[in-house]
Parts: C-alpha cells; structure tokens; sequence
C-alpha cells in the first residue's frame, strides 16, 4: 500500500493581507517582517512577525523552515526518507512487526489516541484504508469529473474492517509502533499541520520571537499581540465557501480578532470532484464512509493548533446539536456554515467576531 499526508483545509488569512499593507503609523516596538516557504505539509508556511532585525528574524526562520521540514517527513503517509522511519514506514510494516520511531512520531500518536477516545472515536487515525481510497478518487477525478463515479461501497466497507486503533499499539518505552493487522494504515491528516504548527511555533516562541502569527495552509497560529500601534489583536479571515480566496474582493464571511489563539477551518471547497451537481469532497464521516454532508466548513477557535485542528475536522462529520455539545464541552469556539449560507457560532465566538459581534482590533 503506498504511503499519504494531509488534506487541505482552508481559511482565508485576512492578517497576512492587513498586516503586510496596512500601516500602523510608527510607534513599533520592533520592525514587521514576512517570511514564506513551501514543500512541507503540501501546502504554504506563512509567517509575519516582528524582530528588532531582519537577520535575527530570518535566522529564526532558518530554523522554523528546517523544522517543519522535519516534522512535514516524520508525519508523511505517502513517502519514505533516507535514513528515517515515518508513518509510511509504520504503514507499510503493518502486521509483520514493529517500527521504531522518532519521539515525535510517539508523542502524536499517544496524543491522537487519547482524542479518540475523547471524542468518542469521531476522531480515529487508523482510518486510514478508508481515507486512501477517497485520497486515490480525489486524485483520479479533481481536474476531470467528467466521469466520476463513488468508490464501491463494499470496498469501503472491506477498508473500514481495518480501522480499529486498539490494534495501533504504542510502545513509548521501547520507541516502537506496531500496527498488528494487514491492510491497517495511519492517517494523520486531521491533525498532523496543526500539531506540528504548535510544536514549531511553541520552539520559536522559546527562541525568542515573542509576537508572531504563523498560517499553516490555512492553520493560523498567533502568539502574543502584534507590535503595530494601535492594534492590540490579530485578525483572521473565515473564507466564504461560494468565493475563491485569490477573488481581489474580499472573500471572507467574518474577522476574527484573538491573541495567543488558534483558527482552523474544515471544508468542503478545497478538495473535490464534482458528479453532476454534486460535491464529493474529502472529508469522510466515519458512520456513513462517504463524505460528510452537514456543513459547508466549520471553523475552531482553541489555543492549541493540533487541538484545532481535530476539532475542526470532528465538528464538522458531527449533525449540529452533536457538534455543538462536542465544542461546548471542550471550551472550543466554532463557526458553522451550512449549505443554505446560513451560519451559527458558539456564544463565546461571537464578540470575537467583526460582522455577527462587532468586535474591533482597539
């Protein structure tokens, strides 16, 4: 079985717009700088900051794009690199015997398995062999739906029988991982940007760089408020589902004004095929094995990026009042967008929120 990495979530970042063009008139602790690369995770690394010099920010930046680098080979489902065993490796050992591992690669998954159980297993990393056959349609049909069809349901439901994470077994003693049935296979898709964005953010916080905002293809992170005078808040823009966020108008439905935060969006308009009027998209309810229909994105507010990102993800495969109760009874703030164009938010989001709270940077 070939080995994968992580779907494409998306949020527009209004802060990178605002921050890189709007002046905020002298008075700055430090200078602002911006930083991008690419090649991690599948996606952009953004970041906007603010050092007292430009070659101790990019010396920091250095260092940030080395380690998502790590992380981004360490979580990664589809290849193997020299000189490391990652999740394909754990893969492609599944029931012939033990792998051993990075710590990290220990960490996420001991983490992943106690939101398993958290979130009743709506969250479940050894779905793997479900998701990598909706992964090889999305491939096969998202630049030619023109004869797209569904994966048999018998072939998914031959996958599903290879899901249970009780037969993931973790040996952080030893170091080891051991997937003890053929045919099982990790995904770390739902969480692996956003874990790795707060392992890399917390260790430039660490180095120094105390106010900062990082946008992992869409997984924003911000820590401390920004320097500029006069803004005492980070902004971040919730993408409009109907609109394309290169669109030169303004393609966000809301604002959202938080320090030391996480913002993360799970939708349906990032990747898809389409059959007839219909959106196959990647993001699979474990109940049904097809595509969640309930939203059109759901957007989480939660300090922790990887926690952000389960939730994002288990929000949205959950019918709303199930939604609901699961963001209320973890303190997470969230956004629903249903298919009609309405929304609803949780009652702590809203005076966060420029349009439906009227919430400012001041």
């Amino acid at each position: 079985m070939g080995c994968t990495m992580k779907k494409a979530l998306s949020i527009i970042i209004s802060l990178f717009i605002i921050l890189s063009s709007a002046s905020c008139d002298n008075l700055v602790k430090d200078e602002k700088y911006n930083y991008q690369f690419f090649g991690v995770f599948d996606t952009i690394i953004q970041v906007v900051g603010y050092s007292k010099t430009e070659k101790a920010f990019s010396q920091k930046m250095t260092n940030l794009e080395a380690r998502f680098q790590e992380l981004s080979r360490l979580y990664d489902r589809f290849t193997e690199y020299e000189g490391i065993n990652n999740i394909c490796t754990i893969n492609k050992n599944a029931g012939k015997s033990p792998v051993k591992v990075d710590k990290r690669i220990i960490d996420i998954l001991l983490f992943s398995k106690e939101w398993y159980q958290k979130t009743d297993g709506k969250f479940n990393i050894a779905f793997g062999p479900v998701t990598l056959i909706w992964h090889n349609y999305l491939m096969l049909y998202g630049n030619d739906s023109s004869n797209a069809i569904l994966p048999p349901d018998d072939i998914l439901k031959q996958a599903a029988a290879h899901t249970d994470i009780d037969k993931v077994i973790v040996d952080a003693q030893a170091g080891t991982v051991f997937l003890t049935e053929e045919g099982m296979s990790l995904d770390l898709g739902a969480v692996a940007k956003g874990y790795a964005t707060e392992l890399a953010g917390k260790e430039l916080y660490e180095a120094g760089l105390h106010s900062f905002a990082i946008s992992s293809g869409g997984n924003v992170r911000v820590f401390d408020k920004p320097e500029d005078a006069g803004r005492k808040t980070w902004s971040v823009g919730i993408q409009n589902p109907n609109k394309n966020p290169r669109d030169t108008e303004d393609s966000s439905l809301d604002t959202v004004f938080l320090n030391d935060s996480s913002v993360v969006t799970s939708g349906d308009y990032e990747r898809y095929y389409m059959m007839g009027n219909k959106r196959i998209h990647h993001i699979t309810d474990p109940a049904t094995l097809m595509p969640a229909e309930y939203y059109r994105s759901v957007t989480v507010v939660i300090k922790d990026s990887g926690l952000a990102d389960i939730f994002s993800t288990t929000l949205y495969i959950l019918p709303y009042e199930e939604s609901l109760m699961m963001a209320q009874k973890y303190g997470v703030e969230a956004y629903w967008v249903f298919s009609d164009g309405s929304v609803k938010t949780t009652a702590g989001l809203i005076p966060m929120l420029k349009v439906m709270g009227g919430a400012s940077q001041g």
